[in-house]
């Protein structure tokens, strides 16, 4: 490169990240998303991840209604070069089945990021996408502490009412407040 060329980033859109993926670029084992157009590689999910996100599955997949849907590890686009992998999503039911037109941030009342080693990453970058996105609900589970970080009220600039949730607690969830989860079933 030249003294005076300038490094650019080739910035992906989420049509051109799908035909990577089907083209084979990612392999089975390969955790990645698009964030703003950039190819973001995950960590591995450790045991108290995995073990989080299932209790979290079961914990809402018995308590939510019939026309809500628990959506785990799945995208969930944003736009046209953002399409994250929430652990856990919390969809809505709509006329419109999914195998016809694929989740959008619209149908997202709840997202749940379960950080292991992702606690900052989920805190800052996730959070203002999801906020900006209009999600109304996102919490954080931060494994090592055993706490649950409420994040609502989205705006432009982020969530405008964030609360901690430590100890044995619980948390109704705003779109359905009638289901509540307790902090100790989900770090059980």
């Amino acid at each position: 490169m030249a003294a005076d060329a300038v490094a650019t980033r080739r910035r992906f859109t989420r049509m051109e990240y799908a035909r990577m993926a089907e083209a084979g670029v990612f392999g089975e084992r390969d955790r990645v998303e698009l964030i703003q157009g950039e190819i973001v590689q995950l960590s591995p999910p450790g045991r108290h991840h995995r073990a989080y996100v299932n209790n979290l599955t079961w914990l809402l997949s018995r308590r939510l209604p019939e026309h809500a849907m628990v959506s785990v590890q799945n995208p969930l686009p944003l736009g046209d070069d953002t399409e994250p992998q929430p652990d856990v999503a919390v969809l809505r039911g709509r006329a419109v089945s999914f195998k016809d037109r694929e989740a959008a941030a619209a149908d997202a009342v709840l997202v749940i990021e379960v950080a292991d080693t992702s606690l900052a990453y989920d805190r800052s970058i996730k959070a203002r996408l999801y906020a900006q996105a209009g999600i109304l609900e996102f919490w954080v589970v931060d494994c090592a502490a055993e706490t649950v970080e409420v994040h609502r009220e989205p705006s432009a600039d982020g969530y405008r009412d964030v609360r901690l949730v430590s100890g044995a607690a619980e948390i109704a969830i705003q779109a359905f407040p009638d289901v509540v989860v307790r902090t100790t079933d989900i770090f059980a």
